[in-house]
């Protein structure tokens, strides 16, 4: 439980109201309840956040139409996930290594760590102080990994992969099993050795079940504070800068570049050796065919997002034009029939 005064000091806001007002949790407009406190994302949820059971409301201006307390922040959302955080995640005390985890002996296990049964380090296998191994997790020979990290049920951790501090990895993701590399030698597809490793940077979240591949030499690379989603391919030697979105079901082949920033939507596709500039956004289901500079783009194959909803007009107008063409054929079918065709100059 929190005074609303508080509240505004935790979020760097300004109350208008009782700020006295005691807020016992947070949460969304459609799960309001008396006590707790939610955002105003836009003025069109003016209405329901009026009409809705929320003692408060964190809004971006002051809003006199308002007729409960308010929080006025620069960034409402932002605000409000902080709260989140704040009334919900509680820190989990450290429960040490299990009895029934395997440590090969010559890991190295940093402070307050916490080990669950049946996770696996191999030897030469480095973790860092206060992170958390969840049960059935393997960690490879010689992997690295840093502070502060969190590693849920099943994930697999290949050997020779360096992970940062702060990175939380989701159920069931490998990271670091061999890139799809072979050649044709005339008769069969020889498997080309992938030696490389992985490098993911700090501040990073993987979603569960995505799989990032070890490169064939050098590292593939996940650049700090990038956040991916479920489901997500990443292949060999691809390098993702610092801050990408790359949403669930994306799939990146091998040797690609993304800049900083740069955003995937859902199932968007990306080739191989291709070079996407920081600061582009590529829609849900687009599909990349070559370099992208910076803008927006949707489509497959990929265009401009500006081009394409030229397009889509001309798309949603050939049924017209095509029966306007076919009206034409028949009239001029017609003319020709009855002698009315173009004479040609004699």
């Amino acid at each position: 439980m929190m005074k609303l005064k508080e509240i505004a000091t935790l979020i760097d806001g300004q109350v208008i109201g009782d700020e006295g007002l005691e807020i016992t949790g947070a949460s969304g407009l459609s799960e309001t309840m008396s006590g707790h406190i939610t955002f105003l994302s836009g003025p069109k949820f003016l209405e329901v956040a009026n009409a809705s059971d929320a003692s408060a409301i964190i809004v971006k201006e002051p809003n006199p139409a308002i007729s409960k307390p308010q929080i006025v922040v620069a960034n409402p959302q932002l605000a409000f996930a902080k709260l989140l955080g704040v009334f919900y995640l509680k820190q989990k005390p450290c429960l040490g290594i299990s009895e029934k985890a395997y440590i090969a002996g010559s890991a190295k296990i940093g402070k307050n760590v916490s080990i669950y049964p049946f996770a696996y380090i191999d030897n030469g296998a480095t973790i860092g102080d206060n992170s958390v191994i969840y049960p059935g997790v393997f960690i490879g020979e010689n992997s690295m990994l840093g502070s502060d990290c969190t590693l849920y049920p099943n994930v697999t951790i290949r050997e020779g992969i360096s992970i940062g501090n702060r990175v939380s990895i989701h159920a069931g993701s490998v990271i670091g099993a061999d890139g799809f590399g072979y050649v044709f030698d005339g008769r069969a597809h020889q498997k080309i050795p992938q030696v490389g490793g992985v490098l993911i940077e700090d501040d990073v979240e993987i979603g569960a079940n995505t799989t990032i591949d070890r490169a064939t030499t050098g590292n593939t690379v996940i650049g700090s504070g990038t956040k991916i989603d479920n489901l997500v391919m990443i292949a060999h030697n691809v390098k993702i800068g610092s801050g990408a979105i790359l949403v669930s079901q994306v799939g990146i082949a091998g040797s690609s570049t993304l800049g900083d920033g740069v955003v995937l939507g859902g199932q968007a596709g990306v080739p191989d050796h291709v070079n996407i500039e920081a600061g582009t956004m590529v829609g849900a289901q687009a599909g990349v065919l070559g370099d992208l500079k910076k803008g927006i783009y949707i489509g497959s194959p990929a265009i401009n997002h500006r081009e394409f909803f030229r397009l889509s007009v001309i798309f949603r107008q050939l049924p017209e034009l095509k029966k306007k063409i076919d009206e034409l054929e028949e009239m001029i079918k017609s003319m020709k029939g009855a002698g009315g065709g173009i004479q040609k100059p004699g």
